[in-house]
């Protein structure tokens, strides 16, 4: 007996032996893999760091997320376009189509994100009376930040698809182009590449920012600091509602061509390109994102106790679900209005309206959602730091003016060869995705790290060295009028200034 069960024990031992040495043979290759990413993922990570040049975060990590979500947005808008929008059947799933035909709205969440990360050292300085920020470096490193690359893509789509931009008869064009005033004339707009018009749009905003931050200084000045952030919020609304009132007018002067008002309609032409171009300035979006920006600073700043927070955590379930009904509220409606369904007879009434108050109510929607996320809960915050999206969202600019280009290069050259395949809807669609996961996330990751990158390093330093000399002007400042008290409370006024009798 007790032979036999040391021979059990034995014949055991070795099937469990081989069965170990086939399960090392299974696990090996999937544990190299593992390693492979993991290493892979370490080296994109270092790459993709969302530090300064000085070790400093220079934005809420958390929006990175977001911003990963907005161009997936427009990522997944172009892709449905280019492959007819008939992901599924329209009449069928009114809801899904909406929401996959719906991705431009990733357009007006980058508008608010910029409205939102761009007025913080303005609210702050407007709410509390802190240092002014430096204009020469807000203005040099949106330069250093949107220029390098936008030219660079610009010239290459010229070079490669469009060379008919370097004849003389469109050089006019290509002015508009170059000064980023492509979106204020149907010659310009969406051409080249379809997203440029966005640009012109932020960069518009971007050099207006700072005098607008200046205007609202001024109407405030004399107000009490308890009393900024009502005053502040109000200067806000009006922006709010200019923005609504020339898109009212300028829709209606678009459509009316013959039509003008107190001057004759070629100087109400020259007014309409700078002040509405062919769809908007978008000048609500953005007034949105920053007043959801007042909003954070004043509950960041320990005079008040933390309540506004603790507040606004409460309030951050409401706000997510209330700002996720708005977006999904406003798919359908844009469905409604761009594909003439018979869908949602509830909207038919309301359908006149869309044209001016779309843009606001969908920055309503997105700026609740982003207010909710600021302050919401651990796991609706891991979301949007998931390092894969926060990384889609560091080179989103990349993505964002180089995805329509190289959908269209694989619309044009690439689908033409498989058509004997004789695929179906889902099958092209996907061939789609993997184009976009194989060639052009990695040609933006390139762009980001050869072109974008350098340039944003470059801003990080020359604000430093720009800061640094501020501060060393202002403690100067600073030493001469205490210097000057102490000789007017001795009883004497000092004859030369402080730097003259250092020397």
């Amino acid at each position: 007996m007790v032979a036999l069960w040391v021979h059990q024990q034995i014949v055991l031992n070795e099937r469990i032996v081989k069965k170990n040495s086939r399960m090392q043979y299974i696990q090996y290759p999937f544990l190299w893999l593992l390693d492979i990413f993991q290493r892979l993922n370490g080296w994109i990570a270092g790459r993709l760091d969302g530090e300064q040049h000085t070790g400093k975060k220079n934005s809420i990590t958390v929006l990175d997320g977001v911003r990963g979500v907005a161009v997936i947005m427009v990522i997944v808008f172009h892709v449905n376009r280019v492959t007819g929008d008939n992901l599924w059947n329209q009449a069928a799933n009114p809801l899904a189509s909406s929401i996959s035909t719906a991705g431009g709205m990733g357009v007006t969440l980058f508008f608010v994100l910029s409205g939102f990360l761009l007025f913080m050292p303005f609210a702050k300085a407007l709410l509390y009376k802190t240092n002014w920020p430096l204009v020469r470096v807000f203005y040099m490193r949106r330069v250093l930040r949107i220029l390098p690359a936008y030219y660079v893509s610009l010239f290459l789509i010229i070079l490669f698809q469009h060379p008919e931009y370097l004849h003389r008869d469109h050089l006019k064009n290509l002015a508009l182009f170059l000064t980023f005033f492509m979106d204020s004339t149907r010659a310009t707009f969406r051409q080249l590449n379809g997203p440029y018009w966005t640009l012109a749009t932020e960069w518009q905003f971007y050099m207006l920012l700072p005098l607008i931050a200046l205007g609202i200084a001024l109407v405030v000045s004399r107000i009490p600091i308890k009393r900024r952030l009502p005053a502040v919020t109000f200067c806000l609304l009006g922006i709010i509602v200019w923005g609504l009132f020339i898109r009212y007018w300028g829709l209606y002067y678009l459509e009316y061509s013959s039509q003008t008002f107190l001057v004759p309609r070629s100087e109400l032409n020259d007014g309409m390109f700078f002040l509405f171009g062919i769809t908007g300035k978008y000048t609500e979006d953005f007034a949105i994102g920053m007043f959801i920006s007042l909003c954070y600073m004043y509950a960041q700043h320990p005079t008040t106790d933390g309540k506004i927070a603790r507040g606004w955590q409460r309030l951050s379930p409401w706000m997510w679900a209330g700002g996720i009904l708005i977006i999904v509220f406003d798919a359908m409606w844009h469905f409604k209005n761009f594909y003439v369904t018979t869908s949602w007879p509830f909207l038919t009434s309301i359908m006149p309206e869309y044209d001016w108050l779309n843009e606001m109510i969908l920055a309503i929607g997105f700026g609740a959602c982003i207010a909710a996320i600021l302050y919401g809960s651990a796991s609706l915050k891991s979301i949007f730091n998931w390092p894969l999206l926060r990384w889609v969202g560091l080179i989103s600019f990349s993505l964002y003016i180089w995805h329509l280009p190289l959908l269209v290069l694989f619309q044009s050259r690439v689908m033409p060869l498989l058509q004997g395949l004789h695929l179906n809807r889902y099958a092209t669609y996907s061939l789609y995705w993997l184009w976009v996961l194989v060639v052009i996330v990695p040609i933006s990751f390139l762009s980001y790290l050869i072109v974008e990158k350098p340039w944003m390093k470059l801003g990080d330093h020359w604000r430093v060295v720009i800061e640094k000399k501020h501060r060393e002007k202002l403690r100067l400042q600073d030493d001469q009028a205490t210097h000057q008290q102490t000789f007017t409370e001795q009883g004497a006024a000092p004859t030369l200034p402080l730097e003259a009798m250092t020397k």
